[in-house]
């Protein structure tokens, strides 16, 4: 096999061979070579080859800049002070940079509050605590899960695999007054009913376990989606790959966690990153079960009402008068996500090519 030196090598003279092909064929005339259609077809696909480019890149740069817009006028905005806002000459640079936007509003959304006796008030700890454990407790039962339907034949996989489906299709706006119920009076595998100290029926909205819970059985936040992801990507492994370790005497868990977790690797990685990201944006379900506990997504939907609040002692103001401090709350939400995406954007991209959800 030749190497990558011998392989450019061949390129470049066959590239020389071919520009001396062509001035000898123009040399001694095209006609002599060619039909005029030819020549026509030749010459027009000359020209777009010439031209295509500054159209791509002016498409490209176009819809760059669409997408980017939010993200540079957020950037724009929250490092400009207030009173810059009503300045006509101001566009994109602002004459100056605070730091006093980011500052309060982190105050305001309990970004650096910190009590001992109150550690779930600090909003950043509070929703990795949240995010991280939900999601690793997702990862493993959706993994789990989606081997049972890649690799197992039983009675009634067919169905229960629609009502995997059903968890992606069907939106949480309809589980979720069942769930509060579930949780406001909670009980044992549903049948046996539980009391606190007071001889009252045990309750468990504000406390992490309306997030631990669902994950641990394979129903939080997307985990239908992720089911289906863990399970394309099992079906795309080679059966010889099990059928060795059975020989080898592995137990089918000992087989999944042996030989079919380190070749999942990227999907776990995958699965665990959208996970992240949408415990992290989530506000409907916290919001559903959380009335006391501070998270990013609670804080940024809530921000321009505590704003008014803490800032402005109660007074109504315009989003325009505040739209500094809201772009900061922001910033300030998606910064965690931007610097994980940053480091792991490669094994992201892999996964999701190697898992087949490009295919949906």
């Amino acid at each position: 096999m030749a190497t990558k030196k011998e392989e450019r090598i061949f390129e470049r003279e066959r590239k020389k061979s071919q520009k001396a092909r062509m001035a000898r064929m123009k040399k001694d005339g095209l006609d002599k070579y060619f039909t005029p259609d030819q020549i026509r077809y030749n010459r027009n696909r000359r020209i777009i080859g010439a031209v295509w480019p500054f159209f791509r890149a002016l498409i490209l740069f176009g819809l760059g800049f669409v997408i980017m817009y939010p993200l540079l006028f957020m950037l724009s905005t929250a490092f400009r002070p207030n009173e810059q806002m009503n300045d006509p000459s101001i566009v994109w640079l602002p004459k100056s940079f605070t730091w006093d936007n980011i500052h309060e509003t982190a105050t305001v959304m309990k970004f650096n509050y910190w009590d001992a006796a109150h550690p779930f008030q600090n909003t950043v700890l509070n929703t990795i605590l949240l995010n991280v454990v939900s999601s690793v407790l997702q990862v493993v039962t959706c993994s789990i899960t989606g081997y049972g339907f890649a690799r197992f034949k039983f009675k009634g996989r067919n169905i229960l695999f629609a009502i995997v489906l059903l968890m992606i299709i069907v939106p949480p706006q309809i589980t979720t007054i069942p769930l509060y119920l579930q949780f406001a009076y909670f009980k044992l595998f549903g049948i046996i009913p539980l009391y606190d100290a007071k001889g009252e029926p045990l309750s468990i909205i504000n406390t992490g376990l309306t997030m631990y819970l669902p994950a641990l059985f394979a129903n939080g936040i997307k985990a239908g989606l992720f089911i289906y992801i863990f399970r394309q990507f099992f079906r795309g492994l080679p059966k010889e790959l099990e059928d060795a370790a059975y020989l080898d005497g592995c137990g089918p868990f000992e087989t999944y966690v042996k030989i079919m977790v380190p070749n999942a690797k990227t999907s776990f990685l995958t699965v665990f990153l959208f996970s992240i990201v949408w415990y992290w944006n989530d506000f409907y379900v916290s919001s559903s079960f959380f009335t006391e506990n501070n998270t990013v997504a609670l804080m940024l939907k809530n921000l321009d009402a505590t704003l008014q609040q803490q800032l402005f002692d109660g007074q109504t103001v315009s989003v325009r008068q505040i739209i500094v401090w809201l772009e900061s709350g922001c910033l300030l939400a998606i910064t965690p996500l931007l610097i994980m995406y940053t480091f792991l954007q490669k094994y992201f991209v892999e996964g999701v090519e190697r898992s087949g959800l490009t295919g949906m």
